[in-house]
């Protein structure tokens, strides 16, 4: 019996990168690949506590099937802290009922490329770009649209350039915050350009910010969707990194036209995101010191971001490069150019220890020599460890390719 697939599924290119990071389950791997919060920041005596009184109070509400837009204790608790938090930056007041619960970002990303996307249109995206991102809008068959980053974040003169030239543009794709891969911040003037440029040509962007809450040091900055006359910015929030990633809840704020249209995505391929865990989010953030609680999560981050910069200064030869991020969880290693950092990885197995290879990050250009460290998951020894041990295999591929 021949069993027959989609032409999406046949189309899909299988990567390799999957079969490399199963490698990194190993026990004896240091492993920086993986996205992970550090699990000493779980409440979890807090979200039991929760989880008791949900049942207690709303057992039977908790247990039932609810809106596929989402429980309307949590999109009011959500809109209630945007609004004391973007408010005073210049965001219109958000109404909870503009916003939609998603299970988890990554389903907000995929729902986001179904109401969009056809065959052959593109997506614009930072160059690099969150590979999560990719996985989730290839299953629509687009085309991406790198534009050049520097320190500051996307350079607008760039993205006019790909504006004004291409009508087949569907939306922007953008991590302001602390991106991942490289960790770097849009700055304010950035910001404000970036949108200056969207509003003139009327382009949907999707403004992920999962890292947002997670800064370190300096002062906040606005948001994109606080700088969005035409309502274009589909902004999207997780809790997978200030409360628990096994809760799979995220929302985004969506304007009227578009709402709708992702409500009935979103209905049909879940019908609704579980009503217990958004009700325990709700409890969570309406009993208990949420943004105290993330304050107590960027002391640990900062502080192991810290240790691993300061190793990687001490360690790592000297044409090596890193960026030195003031939040999230990520950093992103530079190589000499010439240099593949796919072939270093296997350097890197050899001594026990682990990355993510950047040439995932970059859907178009796939450039070779950058690799993506995470900082949040591993205790002091261990980053300290995992550093020297990458410096070893650093110097020996080097050493290789003389």
């Amino acid at each position: 019996m021949a069993i027959r697939f989609s032409d999406v599924l046949a189309s899909m290119k299988g990567s390799d990168l999957g079969p490399l990071l199963a490698l990194t389950a190993q026990p004896d791997i240091i492993s920086f690949a993986g996205g992970l919060p550090a699990p000493q920041t779980f409440p979890l005596k807090e979200l039991t506590e929760v989880a008791i009184k949900v049942r207690e109070e709303d057992g039977a509400g908790a247990m039932q099937y609810g809106p596929s837009l989402g429980f309307m204790g949590l999109r009011q608790a959500i809109a209630d802290r945007m609004n004391r938090m973007y408010q005073p930056m210049g965001m219109y007041k958000v109404d909870p009922k503009n916003i939609m619960i998603v299970t988890g970002s990554q389903q907000g990303l995929d729902i986001t490329g179904r109401v969009f996307l056809n065959k052959g249109d593109v997506v614009v995206c930072e160059s690099p770009t969150y590979l999560g991102a990719i996985g989730a809008f290839d299953f629509e068959q687009p085309n991406y649209v790198e534009i050049p980053t520097d320190d500051d974040g996307i350079i607008p003169e760039e993205l006019e350039k790909v504006l004004s030239t291409n009508d087949k543009v569907k939306f922007i794709y953008v991590i302001p915050n602390y991106q991942n891969p490289s960790g770097r911040c849009m700055s304010l003037e950035r910001r404000k350009k970036f949108m200056e440029i969207v509003t003139k040509y009327e382009i949907p962007v999707f403004e992920d910010n999962p890292y947002g809450d997670l800064r370190f040091e300096g002062e906040e900055i606005a948001p994109l969707i606080t700088m969005d006359p035409k309502h274009l910015v589909m902004y999207s929030g997780t809790f997978s990194k200030t409360l628990a990633p096994g809760m799979r809840l995220a929302w985004m704020v969506l304007n009227d036209e578009l709402l709708p249209k992702f409500d009935l995505v979103k209905g049909s391929t879940d019908l609704a995101t579980p009503s217990v865990t958004q009700r325990e989010a709700a409890m969570y953030m309406t009993n208990y010191d949420f943004d105290g609680h993330i304050r107590e999560n960027c002391k640990l981050y900062g502080h192991r971001r810290d240790v691993m910069c300061n190793a990687i200064k001490k360690y790592f030869p000297s044409d090596v490069k890193c960026t030195y991020p003031h939040g999230g969880l990520f950093l992103w290693v530079e190589l000499p150019e010439g240099c593949n950092a796919r072939d270093l990885f296997k350097y890197a197995l050899e001594r026990k220890v682990a990355y993510v290879p950047g040439d995932s990050f970059f859907p178009q250009t796939k450039k070779k020599n950058y690799f993506r460290l995470n900082f949040s998951y591993n205790d002091d020894d261990v980053i300290e460890e995992g550093v020297k041990r990458l410096a070893d295999a650093l110097k020996a591929y080097l050493a290789d390719q003389k």
